[in-house]
């Protein structure tokens, strides 16, 4: 049963009538669009605009995706009916250089017989890479000019903080390069304007347009207004136009072009800006003063700067402040520059990364009569002195110390000024200077992803990154990887560094994207060279770090294979995850050998000693796109599941080595914390039952069952209408990638947008929209007027919404937090990091990072909120925590938004609907009466953890369970003789220390380690004492079949390349011989044991007497100055775990720190076999 409170209809009547068409068919009005959905919506608006000027013209868009433009096609293809309706062809390109020859192409109607269309407006899309590399192509297609009725918009991508490229990029100098102008659109809004002069500056001139995207506007949404984009545009009169024009010319000469590029038409793009009025004076004042002169972002975080000082345009006429925002900034139009420098002492010119404008700015003033010449700052001061840095990116803080220095050499601060400045500096330096939390949530590849196997290389060799998903192996610890070239480099740095180094070989990964984008130049360049190395071809049928798209091109692994083969390689194999899929060409393999994936390793092994060129093709269909495709019907969902037996488990945390899987997650129990598998985050990549470890099982045919909500669901209560907050309010969101909290920004942007207030959003995600810390940037203001910089600046934020509460404590959120004065609503619930998967003991310290965010976060407007647990309870899924975030926010009054619109903004989502609305009421409900959300949620009596779930609460409840356990391990006397020990050890420590119990808990814990060690028939027992069978039924529904991944002594197989014993698969019978061998434990340690001589069951029992001798001997000599190394050598038995080779090698780990403990207290006994 859902119950909730009836909505506002008073509140919905005032909302405005929006639909998701809106971004692509609204003439007039305001439109919630992202920076992907502008660009689209720009070419849409052309080919209207052309309609209605009575001209029939096409559109042809080509590129290739990168950051921060990686979802542009993605954009595209959803608009795909718009764009056809439109007569637009979106035509992916192979790599950039060809989409931008083929964008040339677009140009060329006037070339061929029977033109369909009057023009065609092109546009060609990249990141700044890939700028770089199609500057020869876009050189070409600029030189020779756009057609009349056509027009072409070059989309440059710059990542200025590199959030997602191995490099920082910025393109205006390869732009300008190639004699392309360069446009720089400050946000979304001014992307529809700027897109319609740019086509009709291309047009006019015959020049190409750059149009510069940064993350702060290809990553943004907005509420922008439609009226901002000009209709008309006026043709200048003052413009040198040669006899045959300034655009496209059939059969041109290459000076010609040259000619009339640099004669005709780059002063005619300056004209055409000055006319139409493109660069703008925002602040005016009289002479005297200081002139600042920016665009795009940078301009942004001026207005930023200047509104945190209370400068606005009559405050910054008083003191003598000139502004200057250019749209087109280069070739910079110098009469504009000299007209606002005129009579000012000093011209600052604000822009990130190197001086681009500022070498303009001071060419433009060059001439000028001395007396008239202001001095110019920007990278330095006059004098020289270091400003604004030329690297990374500008922040409003960091702009407003520059300008207060300008103005303070120049005398024009009043007193107000100055105390405001300081004010707003103060406000800056009260920054959270450390982390809130020792963790970081580092990126990683999915649960399942075919990296977490492909990646690993062998013991002592080396692996080079490639450009794709799998570079996130060079930011892992535990991958031997060196950071990558650029795309389609891959290898090709090998053949430098091969004859200067003793390094004999190497391995280098390459995407099967990258390898049709350019990647097969490098093999080839490797193979002329004649260089040792092996390349793993990862074939993963998507490009996931960009959102899934499809390859360009239809090679299929064998295709390639072949090709590398005729290419020169020396030997060309495939490993794939199911060899099945083989079945049917496996005639058409030829010499190319085919493996399953777990002999990688040998493989490798062997290709490494190989002369020349080899390549391992690595056939697994990409993680997060099999999950969408299985969700749509289109591939093979196979019907097992992954299931651990947590009392079986060691929790050795080799499954974790194994996988390397994101969904193989901490279980805290009675005995210790243990591995679970997240069912909700499984892709079923199966690699974590390799883990040496009997407590795998596979469940076929059956399914995960609901995690149910509370019975008879939930009734959320008539609850007060909550209080908006005023004014306006900078919002950090924080989460975790991949579990929906970017939609939390949208959600919220969408309210604002429905009550007519101006808002922005930006996802600062890149790389950690792979499991990393996403930050969501949200401004909401009363008008969009007042909403300047994207992103929320140092010490800024006036809302936290932590979803996630480790990337609320990270050092990039803390520091935009305002100590005492920022408000949060705060997921109190951890999720793991990345890091459990190879770090099995990690402590997460969720109260001390809750400790430390709550010292910060202003007490009054601040609650912390068990959402993910509240979530899973009350709803049956963790996903709707985020909403519940929400909710409380709202409902503490902490937003600037209506309940009704955040509702209505849910509605129009579309997705999960009904869930989201109950979750935000219940987020509402806990931020009034927690106590009342925490008793519906609490288990229904009878329903508490049983079993290895059930923690103790107390020393003597955790030993009497231990001797209850020891009872059914072997008998009786067994566990009275450990009862009898612990209780000696009670006594001892109480002598010494009468208010201390951690040496009796050490010894209660692990002497209960040592004496239930897990032989054959403890396994056996723990599989059929009947909680295993609960657990299962707890988790799954349905005819179960289950099958048991095991390692028989004396009958497991070796692998083949390591000589390690390798599990086998027992199917359902296996519980029947289960409960045989279970039956049959009283043989264990006696003559008729038939595993009792193994050497590991002779260690094991060896392993009980020797820790007995030492604790006896530790207690003769206990007293309190020694107690805290006596508990250490108690606790030794934590180090010991694991089964086989794992044990083995963590007992020889354990004897060596057992020795040194033992130096300070007895001579040490030495674990011997019997």
């Amino acid at each position: 049963m859902l119950w909730l409170p009836r909505a506002n209809c008073k509140g919905l009547s005032m909302l405005q009538n929006v639909t998701l068409e809106d971004k692509y068919e609204l003439d007039e009005g305001r439109v919630f669009v992202s920076g992907t959905q502008a660009l689209t919506r720009l070419l849409l608006s052309q080919k209207r605009a052309d309609a209605a000027a009575g001209l029939k013209t096409a559109g042809f868009i080509s590129g290739y995706r990168g950051s921060p433009l990686g979802g542009f096609d993605m954009a595209l293809w959803r608009a795909r009916k718009q764009l056809k309706a439109h007569d637009i062809v979106f035509q992916p390109g192979v790599n950039e250089e060809l989409a931008a020859t083929a964008v040339y192409g677009s140009q060329q109607l006037e070339f061929f017989q029977g033109p369909k269309y009057d023009g065609v407006f092109g546009a060609w899309y990249g990141k700044g890479p890939g700028v770089d590399r199609a500057g020869d192509a876009l050189k070409h297609g600029n030189l020779a000019g756009a057609s009349r009725h056509g027009g072409v918009l070059v989309f440059a991508g710059d990542d200025h903080g590199a959030k997602s490229s191995t490099t920082a990029h910025q393109s205006e100098q390869a732009l300008a390069a190639a004699l392309i102008p360069v446009l720089y659109p400050a946000n979304v809004e001014e992307f529809l304007a700027f897109g319609a002069f740019g086509f009709a500056l291309s047009r006019f001139t015959g020049l190409w347009a750059g149009f510069k995207c940064v993350n702060d506007t290809a990553d943004a949404t907005m509420s922008a207004r439609l009226e901002t984009v000009p209709r008309n545009f006026r043709i200048p009169n003052d413009v040198v136009i040669p006899p045959e024009g300034l655009n496209i010319l059939v059969g041109e000469s290459q000076l010609g072009m040259e000619r009339r590029t640099v004669d005709f038409r780059l002063p005619a793009a300056q004209a055409f800006a000055r006319t139409n009025g493109f660069n703008r004076v925002i602040f005016d004042a009289p002479a005297g003063g200081l002139a600042i002169i920016t665009a795009g972002k940078a301009y942004l975080d001026v207005r930023e700067a200047l509104a945190a000082a209370q400068i606005d345009e009559t405050r910054a006429r008083k003191l003598g402040i000139r502004l200057l925002k250019l749209g087109l900034t280069w070739p910079l139009d110098g009469e504009t520059v000299r007209a606002v420098a005129d009579g000012c002492r000093e011209v600052l010119v604000v822009e990130e990364k190197r001086a681009f404008i500022e070498t303009q700015v001071k060419d433009a003033l060059f001439h000028l009569r001395a007396d008239r010449r202001p001095t110019v700052s920007g990278k330095t001061t006059p004098e020289g002195a270091p400003l604004l840095p030329g690297f990374g990116e500008l922040s409003p803080g960091s702009i407003l110390a520059a300008i207060a220095d300008r103005l303070e050499a120049h005398d024009l601060l009043d007193d107000p000024a100055r105390a405001q400045i300081a004010e707003a500096r103060s406000r800056r330096a009260g920054v959270v200077a450390a982390p809130l939390t020792e963790h970081a949530r580092a990126p990683f590849f999915c649960s399942g992803c075919p990296h977490n196997t492909s990646t690993v290389v062998p013991e002592g060799s080396v692996g080079l990154s490639g450009i794709g998903c799998h570079v996130m192996a060079a930011l892992m610890p535990h991958r031997k990887h060196a950071w990558p070239v650029q795309m389609g480099g891959e290898g090709a740095n090998w053949i430098g560094a091969a004859p200067f180094t003793e390094t004999p070989h190497v391995f280098q990964n390459l995407g099967d994207g990258t390898y049709f984008h350019s990647g097969v130049l490098a093999i080839r360049a490797a193979i002329a060279a004649g260089v040792n190395i092996t390349y793993k071809l990862l074939y993963n049928d998507a490009v996931a770090m960009t959102g899934g798209q499809p390859v360009e091109g239809t090679l299929t692994t064998l295709q390639i294979a072949h090709e590398l083969k005729a290419e020169g390689a020396a030997r060309v194999l495939i490993v794939a995850d199911d060899l099945g899929r083989y079945d049917e060409v496996k005639a058409q393999l030829g010499d190319v050998a085919l493996y399953g994936r777990e002999r990688l390793d040998g493989i490798q092994k062997e290709l490494r000693e190989v002369p020349g060129v080899t390549v391992i093709i690595y056939d697994q269909v990409c993680a997060a796109e099999k999950r969408r495709r299985r969700k749509r019907g289109e591939f093979p969902d196979p019907p097992q599941r992954v299931f651990i037996n947590d009392l079986v488990c060691e929790g050795c945390g080799d499954c974790g080595v194994k996988s390397n899987c994101v969904s193989v997650q901490p279980l805290e129990t009675e005995f210790g914390r243990k591995r679970r598998i997240d069912q909700s985050s499984c892709n079923k990549d199966f690699s974590c039952v390799n883990g040496f470890c009997p407590s795998f099982v596979t469940v076929e045919g059956g399914k995960p069952r609901a995690r149910a909500p509370v019975s008879g669901g939930v009734a959320v209560p008539a609850l007060p209408e909550p209080v908006e907050a005023t004014g306006a309010k900078s919002i950090l969101i924080t989460g975790i990638g991949g579990t929906g909290v970017i939609t939390v920004g949208a959600v919220l942007g969408m309210a604002a947008h429905l009550e007519g207030k101006g808002c922005s959003i930006v996802d600062m995600t890149g790389l950690s929209q792979k499991n990393g810390a996403v930050l969501s940037h949200l401004k909401i203001a009363p008008s969009v007027d007042t909403v300047y910089a994207a992103r929320v600046d140092t010490a800024s934020a006036d809302v936290l919404l932590a979803c996630d509460m480790i990337t609320a404590g990270g050092g990039e959120a803390a520091q935009m937090l305002r100590p005492g004065v920022t408000a949060g609503i705060v997921n109190s619930n951890v999720t793991p990091t990345a890091a459990f998967t190879v770090q099995r003991t990690i402590n997460f310290n969720e109260a001390q990072t809750a400790r430390k965010l709550q010292d910060v976060l202003d007490p009054a407007g601040t609650a912390f909120v068990p959402a993910t647990a509240l979530a899973e309870r009350l709803m049956g899924d963790s996903i709707a925590a985020n909403m519940m975030i929400v909710g409380a926010a709202c409902q503490l009054g902490l937003l600037p938004l209506s309940r009704a619109s955040i509702e209505e903004a849910v509605r129009l989502n579309g997705v999960s609907v009904e869930q989201n609305l109950l979750a935000f009421a219940l987020g509402r409900w806990a931020a009034i009466d927690p106590q009342a959300v925490a008793a519906l949620a609490a288990p229904a009596p009878g329903a508490a953890a049983s079993g290895s779930l059930a923690l103790s609460g107390g020393l003597d409840q955790l030993i009497a369970r231990r001797v209850e356990f020891l009872v059914g391990y072997q008998n009786q006397a067994y566990a009275e003789s450990y009862r009898t020990f612990v209780e000696a050890v009670r006594k001892a420590e109480q002598a010494v220390s009468p208010d201390s119990e951690a040496l009796t808990g050490a010894v209660a814990r692990n002497l209960f380690k040592l004496m239930a060690y897990k032989d054959e028939y403890e396994v056996a027992r723990l599989y059929t004492n009947g909680e295993f069978a609960e657990k299962l039924k707890a988790q799954f529904e349905g005819d179960l079949k289950l099958t048991f991944h095991l390692s028989p002594p004396m009958i497991a197989p070796k692998d083949p390349d390591n000589g390690r014993p390798r599990k086998m698969t027992f199917g359902p019978w296996m519980l029947t011989g289960f409960k045989v061998l279970a039956a049959l434990k009283g043989l264990r340690g006696t003559p008729l044991d038939p595993f009792g001589r193994t050497a590991e069951r002779r260690m094991e029992r060896q392993l009980i007497r020797t820790y007995r001798a030492d604790m006896e001997r530790a207690l003769e000599v206990l007293d309190a100055g020694n107690i805290a190394i006596v508990v250490k050598l108690a606790e030794l038995p934590a180090e010991i775990y694991g089964f086989g080779y794992i044990k083995d090698a963590r007992v020889a780990e354990a004897e060596r720190l057992r020795a040194d403990l033992l130096a300070n207290l007895t001579s040490p006994h030495t674990i011997a076999a019997e």
